[in-house]
């Protein structure tokens, strides 16, 4: 049904919501389209599948409904006609629904079906192509599935009936005579049988195989070999391997080897918990995507408008009156010059001001504003901050834009010689709970860092963790990488060893101590 069509019957009744099924991709984050993106962000409610990576939920806007729908390979928790009629309830109740399927929705992800139940109950939906796992997952993993001096063709085909299943109804021996590349969705339960198969109907014993688990994530696993041994192969892994999985069959997987870029990546295998603000995270979790972790995010605060916005506004009022203005986060930043576009005002009246940031993340939210600090100091800190203002301000009026608590001492310090107003341009409220999903990676040990951007938040992820990851934590086996010497201490004197700490103090900074520690930790494992 058209939308036109949509608008006329809801005319009759009330207005009918959109469903957009979209693709997440194979499980990196990052392979999401930007019509994904853009989708996400408008949704009122969002019906995700067990396999799409809980960081596409912060995509969507902080009030939208997040429904789990229970699907994963070979396993439906919630049947397939709950998940349909589901749907059709929120879209009749005016809502934008996101259909949040991994991979690709119409390439073995039942997306068709739940399209056509969409178009016969009368519901307007769209699509939003993913990167589906038989082409996602294979880049990941170094295998390209055609190549000019390989192969022209490939086949996509599911492997969850076993050969000669009634339910089964591939060809098989036309499979075994295929000319290019085999990719199998869902084969991992039924491998032996699928290559045996294919070795008996005259596919030579010979031609390159590999199995492709938990593809474009941190765990991602592949063994290859020649497809009459994979299944032995396999074996030998144990408890290692598992579904999600591809099985690639053709002479492509031979050039593995020169082309499994991702898992030569610095951070390849490692998971790594992002502790910042939402709004904060994302710039932060690309970063250390790129270097091939996976990023789990629980932000231990929020990141809110001041309650009494009274005392920014009499500071703005009076901007003319100071000579410095001091600001020690990038949320300062933001949080303040928002303010004086609410009041009516624009950068001119900044004018006559000279600008100071506490380092170089705070001095590009700056930048952003084509505003560009006047000082920056050596040591990204409150101490050294305050350290360079002292000749600076001594006998001036300095004001002094921050949270609505932390750490008195720039205050303090620079009121022994400056006349200081410090107002509150933003409030830090505690997170109640940490995510459950995280919770349950830190408890079952797969977290191998946490990053700790301040003492506070230390201390509030401290306050949070339940008690076996706590413990996990103060034993060394889950890592802290902090990016300062105070949130450092603040971490210690709570009882937690930290492993890698920031000669910068940045979040640059800190990306590199991490990168550091893995380095030294695969020199080790070579030696």
């Amino acid at each position: 049904m058209s939308l036109e069509e949509a608008r006329r019957r809801s005319a009759e009744g009330p207005p009918v919501g959109l469903v957009t099924l979209v693709g997440a991709g194979p499980g990196d984050p990052g392979l999401l389209t930007r019509a994904g993106a853009e989708a996400l962000g408008r949704a009122d409610a969002v019906v995700y599948d067990q396999l799409v990576q809980s960081r596409l939920l912060d995509l969507a806007r902080p009030g939208a409904d997040r429904i789990f729908a229970g699907k994963s390979r070979g396993k439906c928790p919630v049947p397939q006609g709950e998940i349909n009629a589901l749907l059709v309830r929120l879209a009749r109740e005016g809502k934008a629904v996101v259909r949040l399927k991994g991979g690709d929705p119409y390439v073995f992800g039942r997306g068709a079906e739940e399209a056509e139940y969409l178009h016969d109950a009368g519901v307007p939906f769209r699509i939003v192509p993913g990167v589906t796992a038989g082409v996602g997952a294979t880049s990941y993993a170094g295998i390209p599935v055609t190549h000019r001096e390989a192969t022209s063709a490939v086949a996509f085909v599911t492997g969850h009936n076993e050969p000669g299943d009634p339910a089964d109804r591939l060809d098989w021996p036309a499979l075994a005579r295929f000319p290019g590349t085999l990719v199998f969705y869902m084969g991992f339960r039924h491998l032996g049988s699928i290559c045996s198969t294919l070795v008996g109907l005259g596919k030579p014993p010979g031609t390159p195989a590999a199995l492709v688990c938990s593809g474009s994530t941190a765990s991602q696993r592949t063994v290859s070999g020649r497809l009459a041994d994979l299944p032995d192969r396999v074996e030998n892994e144990g408890d290692r391997l598992g579904a999600p999985a591809l099985l690639v069959v053709g002479d492509v997987v031979a050039r593995r080897d020169r082309l499994r870029w991702f898992e030569r990546l610095p951070l390849f295998g490692r998971v790594v918990l992002l502790i910042r603000p939402i709004g904060e995270s994302d710039r932060s979790a690309a970063d250390l995507e790129r270097l091939g972790a996976e990023v789990l995010v629980a932000p231990t605060v929020q990141i809110l408008p001041v309650g009494d916005a009274g005392p920014m506004d009499s500071a703005i009022a009076r901007l003319d009156s100071f000579d410095w203005l001091v600001f020690t986060s990038g949320n300062g930043v933001s949080a303040f010059l928002d303010r004086i576009e609410a009041l009516g005002r624009d950068l001119r009246a900044l004018g006559h001001l000279k600008l100071a940031a506490i380092g170089p993340g705070t001095a590009e939210v700056l930048g952003r504003s084509r505003l560009r600090a006047d000082l920056i100091p050596a040591s990204f800190r409150s101490e050294g901050l305050a350290e360079a203002l002292r000749p600076l301000v001594a006998g001036r009026r300095v004001l002094l834009a921050r949270a609505d608590r932390g750490r008195d001492l720039l205050r303090e310090e620079l009121g022994e010689v400056a006349e200081v107003e410090q107002v509150a341009a933003y409030r830090n409220a505690d997170a109640e709970a940490l995510p459950k999903t995280v919770v349950d990676r830190l408890e079952r040990g797969e977290v191998d860092w946490i990053t700790l951007t301040s003492s506070a938040i230390a201390s509030r992820l401290h306050g949070l963790l339940p008690d076996r990851a706590r413990q996990l934590v103060s034993s060394g086996s889950i890592r802290l990488a902090s990016i300062s010497p105070v949130t450092s201490e603040a971490a210690r004197s709570l009882g937690w060893p930290v492993a890698a700490e920031a000669s910068e103090h940045t979040w640059p900074g800190l990306v590199r101590a991490l990168l550091d520690e893995a380095s030294a930790t695969k020199d080790a494992e070579g030696s």
